[in-house]
This record gives C-alpha cells, sequence and structure tokens, in this order.
C-alpha cells in the first residue's frame, strides 16, 4: 500500500503540469482563434491550435463564457508582468513605457468580439473590468513614475487617464483601414515627453 500511495504522489504533479501546459496552450490557441476570427470561433477550431481534443477545452472551461474570461485573464496578467520586466531590461523608462504601450495596444486592438461579449449580461463578465484595472493601473503607474523621474516625461499624467485616452484612440480600429491607431497613440505618447 505504501508503494501506491507513494506512485500517485510522484505522478500527480506530472498531471498537474501537464494539465497546466495543456491550459495554457489552449489559452493561447484561444487567443489566437479569438484576433482571428472572434470569440464565436467554433471550439473544435480551438482544440485543433491546441493539438486537443474538444472534451480538454471543456473539462478545462466548461463554457464558453468560461474560455473568454480565461483568454482575458491570461492577456491581461501577461500585459502586465511585462512593465516590471520592460523596466529592468536596461532601456530608458520613457522606452520601457513605449513599448508598454505598445503591448496594451496589441492587448486593446486585437479583442475582437471580446468587448461585446464582456459588456453582456452574463454575470461571468461582471468583475473583468475591475480586474483589468486593478492588475493594468499599478503596472502604468510604476513606468509613468520611472520616466517622469529620469526627467523623459510630464509628471502631471496619472496611468489611468493615460489608458483610458490609449483606449479611445484604439476604439474602431479593426473597423477602418485608413486609421492607424498606434500612430495616434505614438503622437499622444511624444506629447509626455519633455525633450
Amino acid at each position: 500500500m505504501a508503494g501506491t500511495g507513494s506512485g500517485s504522489e510522484s505522478s500527480a504533479p506530472r498531471k498537474r503540469a501537464d494539465a497546466r501546459r495543456n491550459e495554457q496552450s489552449l489559452l493561447e490557441a484561444a487567443a489566437e482563434a479569438f484576433i482571428a476570427s472572434g470569440v464565436d470561433v467554433p471550439v473544435r477550431e480551438i482544440a485543433g491550435k491546441a493539438g486537443v481534443g474538444v472534451g480538454t477545452i471543456y473539462r478545462h472551461f466548461p463554457t464558453r463564457a468560461a474560455l473568454i474570461v480565461a483568454v482575458y485573464r491570461h492577456q491581461v496578467e501577461a500585459c502586465a508582468e511585462a512593465g516590471p520586466a520592460l523596466l529592468a531590461s536596461g532601456d530608458s523608462p520613457c522606452t520601457a513605457l513605449a513599448r508598454w504601450i505598445d503591448l496594451f495596444v496589441d492587448f486593446l486592438v486585437t479583442k475582437h468580439g471580446l468587448a461585446e461579449a464582456l459588456q453582456s449580461d452574463d454575470a461571468t463578465f461582471v468583475t473583468l473590468h475591475a480586474y483589468f484595472i486593478d492588475r493594468l493601473v499599478p503596472v502604468c503607474a510604476e513606468l509613468l513614475a520611472a520616466a517622469a523621474e529620469a526627467g523623459e516625461i510630464r509628471s502631471d499624467i496619472e496611468a489611468l487617464e493615460l489608458m483610458r485616452g490609449v483606449g479611445n484612440l484604439c476604439i474602431g480600429a479593426d473597423k477602418d483601414p485608413r486609421y492607424d491607431a498606434r500612430r495616434m497613440v505614438g503622437l499622444l505618447l511624444a506629447g509626455l515627453r519633455l525633450h
């Protein structure tokens, strides 16, 4: 019996690691599928991109809403983790801020249908906006503060107002090929610089 217990204990971590890898693979495949085809993309297409069966998706995410929430949280976390990494990269704080804003723009303009899903009446989505604000505003604030302390940008802008400005510039970017949201965001960031 003792051998049986130790065998299951040693296989359990491997299963958890496999499950985590499957989940990461699913989230990345779902994000790619959402970008290409919107949030209503067939689950079998996501499973194919991830190299897993449809059942595996439903084991991890029992509903489409659960999958959408998980993809959204995954993307928010990636954006949140990028801020400190960019600051630590050795580039100037202003460059780190610009690169982070570029990632934030990617997040905003590639959601294809995610915004509409998040505005639905589904209770699953209610807390996501607060999660987004709670995770990303402090990262943006840290980048702004570092750039201001380095004397590279104005010090009178708040993280939330910058993020709202960037967000507003990204609205409709996927509907008009003549509109370049990145160019407009670049102009906004240029306005923050002191030199």
